[in-house]
């Protein structure tokens, strides 16, 4: 099931039903209890060449345009317009963040879920410290980031989790470690 979601500023919605938005948390941030994210194979049909390697840090810069094999036939890069990304089947697919949908001038949060892949787009005037994935039972896994050259105010993040019947939460925290945004999981 593919789910798509975008928080920034004060409302929530969901963006594959309807847009998602959050108010900025104030509460304090959660000990870190970080899990390693969930190993993933990496498909055949992707020519090392053209891919980097997913990275073992959680920050990295990329270059725009370069491919970065996010693990389990995932494929993402970023330039100017957004984030891309192909997945198991080869289908891309665009998240821009000039059309006016993320408003870059607060902490910013996006969801794109397919499976027990997650990523998205962070952004805001804050340093980016870390993005975490909850899941119902709690289990927490540390989201890579990726970015741009010279700090564009925004990036991508991705993550592998367990598989789970329920949604899951994601939290962008500053580099300080203060809590920025949070898209609550909805569990049933």
């Amino acid at each position: 099931m593919k789910k798509y979601l975008l928080a920034a500023g004060a409302a929530v919605t969901a963006a594959v039903a309807a847009a998602a938005l959050a108010a900025p948390a104030t509460a304090a941030p959660a000990q870190d209890t970080t899990s390693a994210p969930v190993a993933a194979p990496v498909a055949a049909s992707v020519s090392a060449a053209s891919v980097s390697a997913a990275p073992s840090a959680a920050w990295r810069t990329v270059r725009s345009g370069e491919r970065v094999d996010a693990g389990g036939g995932y494929t993402l890069w970023l330039t100017r317009q957004g984030k891309y990304w192909t997945g198991p089947d080869g289908f891309e697919q665009f998240r821009s963040v000039v059309d006016g949908n993320l408003d870059l001038t607060r902490p910013a949060l996006s969801h794109q879920g397919e499976g027990t892949f997650h990523s998205g787009v962070y952004g805001g005037p804050e340093l980016p410290g870390r993005v975490e994935v909850t899941d119902a039972e709690g289990r927490v896994t540390r989201a890579t980031l990726l970015q741009l050259p010279g700090r564009p105010g925004w990036g991508v993040w991705y993550a592998h989790t367990a598989p789970s019947d329920h949604d899951v939460s994601v939290a962008f925290y500053a580099a300080d470690g203060r809590l920025l945004v949070e898209l609550p999981g909805i569990y049933a």
